[in-house]
């Protein structure tokens, strides 16, 4: 039998799981002429559920992932490269002609793909408005150009003063709509709710919490009911141990089908599944746990060891952390990195692979 579990990378159907609610939501938004704001920790889902959206609306899509950009000649040289993806050059040329700054072109001979860069030491945002601007008019009222900035929190990053100059040409785009993804929910409402931010309240702003336990459990059920298991009590056990994180979830019960399928089960296939995960990644933990400070390590060993919140004093005393800035700093650096994420008010480490890992090397 096939796996049909699916994790690492985007999904669709027959592995993307429910999001009903989500994907009305994202629809009207983009069917409107409003932008969207999507938040969410990392691998719950934000980039399969946009790309289902919007590849279900045929209308051209200019994807960009912030965290790769190198500068501001790096992100109009990328967004050009997009552009050329989705529209065809001849008319692309007409534009590109009146650009401030020429950008070199260079096609790969074998795929016909066209590659972009622009020549430093020149004014850098001029190259970004004029892409942008050209998008606008690439674009008409009937078929909006979707453009999808993922990971906008990195914005500041390339340039302090790249929102500011973003939102004065953004303001005026008709032919656009707009997806700001981001995995730093602080950083994100900064931006875009910060009233002396230039983007503040520039678009529909969207929370992507967990899947709901109701919702996944079917999916898992449906998937796992042929395994000669009880289908039940595997997926509410994966749904225990993973606590309805979208990415481990399907990670984990990808796990428990292939151990059903390829070998004999000698513990409980969960169980087993879970420690055939934790020794896959046994050594990538071993480097994680090195690059975190002393007050780090205290941390993540209460969180993975205590029903403790992080902020109690009880928690302070325990494991003996000291200060409650302390704390609260290495929290904030943690839950910045993402290895630590805030669901329904409560912290938890994100990976429960890597929390059962720490677990384990201290009970060894």
């Amino acid at each position: 039998m096939i796996n049909p579990f699916k994790f690492g990378s985007i999904v669709d159907d027959p592995f993307f799981t429910d999001r009903t609610i989500e994907i009305k939501q994202v629809a009207s938004v983009m069917n409107s002429n409003n932008h969207l704001i999507l938040i969410s920790p990392r691998r719950y889902g934000k980039s399969s559920l946009v790309y289902k959206v919007v590849n279900s609306l045929d209308r051209p899509v200019i994807p960009i992932d912030l965290q790769l950009i190198t500068s501001v000649d790096d992100m109009a040289a990328q967004l050009l490269k997009r552009v050329y993806r989705v529209y065809p050059a001849a008319r692309i040329r007409q534009f590109v002609r009146n650009f401030r700054v020429i950008p070199v072109l260079s096609v790969n001979p074998v795929t016909n793909a066209v590659d972009v860069s622009f020549q430093p030491g020149q004014s850098a945002f001029p190259k970004l408005e004029d892409v942008l601007n050209m998008i606008e008019k690439l674009g008409t009222p009937k078929k909006r150009c979707i453009v999808v900035l993922d990971e906008f929190q990195e914005v500041t990053r390339l340039d302090a003063d790249l929102p500011r100059q973003l939102r004065a040409v953004m303001q005026h785009h008709q032919n656009i709509n707009y997806i700001f993804l981001g995995s730093q929910e602080s950083m994100i409402r900064e931006i875009f709710e910060k009233k002396k931010s230039p983007f503040y309240h520039f678009g529909y702003l969207y929370v992507l919490n967990k899947i709901p336990r109701i919702e996944f459990y079917d999916f898992l059920f449906s998937r796992l009911n042929d395994s000669g298991n009880d289908a039940s009590a595997l997926a509410n056990d994966i749904l225990d141990f993973t606590r309805c994180h979208p990415y481990y979830t399907q990670q984990l019960a990808f796990m428990v089908f292939e151990l059903h399928n390829n070998r004999e089960i000698k513990d409980s296939l969960v169980e087993q599944a879970i420690g055939e995960t934790i020794r896959m990644h046994d050594m990538d933990y071993e480097r994680l746990w090195g690059t975190f400070n002393r007050t780090d390590k205290k941390l993540m060993i209460g969180m993975s060891e205590s029903g403790l919140t992080p902020l109690s004093e009880a928690f302070y005393r325990k494991f003996e952390i000291g200060a409650s800035s302390t704390a609260f700093s290495s929290l904030t650096r943690l839950t910045k990195n993402g290895y630590i994420i805030k669901f329904e008010n409560k912290y938890e480490i994100d990976d429960p692979f890597f929390s059962q890992w720490i677990s384990q090397r201290r009970n060894k």
